[in-house]
């Protein structure tokens, strides 16, 4: 019999069998925004130290969404106190978006981006307690978690303050602390992990949408320019390599990844999420965020006599191959195995960055698309479904 709504509970505990909710895609648009201001940033400021920068923001991004997708693995996020406080960390995380630009520059904006983002960790932790309700184990969890994350907290307002080189520095240090404090919390510890099928496909609807944004970044490098066949090329092969990011992913490591993660139980299974999906999704996020900035300089560069450049073929390159690296990570720990054929692909895909810096722009991306079609093609020959890549 369905509750009248007045008596419905403000925290509504998951099955085995949950799956992400409509609300749950919403809560991810805000970090859709953010991740383009990111790829806006490093695109403007072309250099190695932007490259750092925005992957140290990106980290900390990432480690918010990873605390929400536990809270929602609890919980139902679509109702009661669990929606409330998401609807407040959403607030919190597009101002943090909006000051993504600001972010190194000093002044106000680094101040009120860091304040969003503690808001954020805040209202996570709080709504998590109270969700937690009756689990004595998972409360004394979430009480440990506030260590590690109050001392990132005055590093990060610090980095603030003072910065310069020493934000970068001391920004890179609240993300070791906050990382590595509650990855060694986590062993041994009492986090929860209900829903295996909820953890897989939240984690592969975030890992779409940064394919999305290589896709956004065709059109980003193609603003302003007139339609050429160069252009044209261009566009194709970024997308081309959109779907080739995608199905090294979905065709048949998802499935395989979720079938390990259900074929345990209790902190072996915890544990297995979060090194397999907290963490080891990362390096995967990260390396599609470089390839969309690759893209871009790709597309915005199509046409002209210059040559593609240093900064725009590591980027492509670099990112591609941090992405094949992200997954042989994953099934280093899923599977306990290593995947051979992506190594050899990330090799040489690393090793071609030389020469497409100094040809024309669509090569490089070409070079790329060849080299993951022809995994893509060897992989769908010669392994069986069920094992994976």
């Amino acid at each position: 019999m369905t509750l009248p709504r007045k008596a419905r509970p403000a925290v509504r505990p998951v099955g085995e069998d949950h799956r992400a909710t409509p609300f749950e895609l919403f809560f991810d648009l805000v970090y859709v925004f953010a991740i383009t201001q990111l790829t806006g940033s490093m695109a403007r400021e072309r250099d190695a130290g932007g490259v750092l920068r925005g992957l140290l923001m990106l980290a900390l991004l990432w480690g918010t969404w990873s605390g929400y997708t536990w809270l929602g693995n609890h919980s139902r996020a679509d109702g009661g106190l669990l929606r409330g406080g998401m609807v407040v960390a959403m607030a919190a995380m597009f101002v943090v978006g909006l000051t993504i630009p600001e972010a190194w520059a000093g002044g106000p904006g680094a101040l009120v981006l860091v304040g969003a983002y503690l808001l954020v960790r805040w209202v996570h932790l709080v709504v998590f307690a109270v969700a937690a309700d009756g689990d004595t184990g998972l409360r004394r969890q979430i009480a440990i978690t506030w260590l590690p994350m109050t001392a990132s907290a005055a590093l990060l307002v610090s980095g603030t303050l003072l910065g310069s080189w020493t934000q970068v520095l001391l920004f890179a240090a609240a993300l070791v602390v906050d990382w590595a404090g509650i990855y060694l919390t986590a062993r041994n510890g009492h986090w929860r992990l209900r829903s295996p099928a909820h953890m897989t496909e939240r984690h592969g609807l975030f890992l779409i949408l940064a394919i999305g944004e290589s896709i956004v970044a065709v059109g980003a490098g193609a603003a302003g320019r007139p339609v050429s066949v160069a252009l044209l090329l261009a566009a194709v092969l970024g997308i081309a390599l959109a779907v080739c990011l995608w199905w090294l992913y979905f065709d048949v490591a998802a499935e395989a990844a979720e079938r390990g993660l259900r074929g345990v139980r209790g902190e072996r299974q915890v544990m297995l999420a979060v090194e397999g999906y907290t963490y080891g999704h990362f390096p995967m996020i990260a390396g599609i965020l470089l390839t969309a900035l690759g893209v871009e300089g790709v597309v915005a560069h199509a046409g002209g006599s210059a040559p593609l450049g240093v900064f725009s073929a590591l980027a492509l390159h670099g990112g591609v191959a941090l992405y094949l690296v992200g997954h042989l990570l994953f099934r280093l720990r899923m599977r306990r195995t290593l995947g051979r054929r992506r190594l050899v692909a990330a090799c040489a895909v690393l090793a071609a960055a030389p020469l497409a810096a100094v040809l024309p722009p669509p090569v490089g991306p070409a070079v790329v698309v060849a080299v993951l079609a022809v995994l893509i093609a060897v992989e769908s020959t010669v392994t069986p479904r069920e094992e994976g890549p």
